[in-house]
C-alpha cells in the first residue's frame, strides 16, 4: 500500500493508536515522549500529524520529502512556513527518524528527505542519553538574559524583532549540540532562531557562534568558500606534517 498525501480523521486516529501501542511496549522505557494527537483546542498537533504521516503502513514505511510533509501539514495549518517537526522528533525527541544526508547508515534516502526507521527502538544517540535533559533553573537562566533571545535579542512575549506580527517564544537551545541539553549547556533562543539553527553551530554564553557543531555543514557552502576552506586546511596540515 502506498502512502497517502491526504488522511482523514479516522485514518489519522487509527495510525496514531498503532504508534501509541508500539510506544508503550518499546519506547516509553527509554524516555521517548509520545506527542499528543490533539491540542487544547481539539486540533491535531503538528508533531502528532508528522509522526502519523511518517508511520503510514508501518513497518513498510516510505521515504518522504520535506515538501511533501509540508503539504500535508498545511492541509491542517495553512499558514505553516517550514516544517521542522521531523527533525525535532528524531534526534531530539528520540523517535528513530532517518534524515537523508546526515551520515545515516541504516537507510539510503535522498538529502533533505525523511523516513521512519522503526518504532521498536529509540534514536540511537537518544538511547545513550545524548538528548536527555536536566534543565533546572530555566526561569533563572531566562532572567539572566533579560528574557531575550541570546541570538537575535527578541524579548519573550513581545513582538519579534524580525517578525513583528509574531510573539516571541523562548526555547531551550544547546550551546553545543554535541553535548546533552543540561544546565551549563543551555541558551535561551527564540523559536525562529532555534529552528533556523538546525544544530549547526556551537555558541558561547553571549550567543555568539564560535565554531561549527557539524563539519558536514561545509558541504552546503558554495564552491568558492569550500575551496578556500580546503586550501587553509591543506596548508595547515601540511605544515604540521599530518
Amino acid at each position: 500500500m502506498n502512502k497517502k498525501i491526504e488522511l482523514n480523521k479516522k485514518e489519522i486516529e487509527s495510525i496514531y493508536r498503532k504508534i501509541a501501542e508500539f510506544h508503550k511496549k518499546y519506547l516509553k522505557q527509554f524516555g521517548v515522549k509520545l506527542p499528543k494527537l490533539y491540542n487544547s483546542e481539539k486540533k491535531f498537533t503538528k508533531d502528532g500529524l508528522t509522526l502519523v504521516y511518517l508511520a503510514q503502513n508501518y513497518p513498510n514505511t516510505s521515504e518522504i520529502s520535506k515538501k511533501e510533509l509540508t503539504k500535508f501539514i498545511r492541509s491542517f495549518y495553512p499558514d505553516t512556513n517550514d516544517v521542522q517537526q521531523a527533525r525535532h522528533l528524531g534526534a531530539q525527541a528520540g523517535w528513530w527518524i532517518v534524515a537523508g544526508g546526515r551520515d545515516n547508515i541504516v537507510l539510503r534516502i535522498k538529502r533533505g528527505n525523511y523516513q521512519l526507521y522503526t518504532l521498536e527502538q529509540p534514536y540511537p544517540e537518544f538511547k545513550k542519553g545524548h538528548r536527555k535533559s536536566e534543565t533546572s533553573g530555566w526561569k533563572e537562566l531566562k532572567a539572566r538574559y533579560n528574557y531575550r533571545c541570546a541570538t537575535c535579542g527578541s524579548q519573550e512575549n513581545k513582538p519579534h524583532f524580525h517578525w513583528p506580527a509574531t510573539k516571541t517564544v523562548l526555547q531551550k537551545s544547546h550551546m553545543d549540540p554535541n553535548k546533552p541539553l543540561i544546565t551549563g549547556n543551555i541558551l535561551p533562543q527564540c523559536e525562529k532562531c532555534n529552528r533556523a539553527d538546525r544544530n549547526r553551530w556551537v555558541y558561547d554564553e553571549k550567543g555568539r557562534v564560535v565554531k561549527l557543531a557539524d563539519a558536514n555543514f561545509v558541504r552546503n557552502f558554495d564552491n568558492e568558500v569550500r575551496k578556500k576552506i580546503y586550501k587553509i586546511l591543506s596548508e595547515e596540515f601540511k605544515e604540521n606534517g599530518s
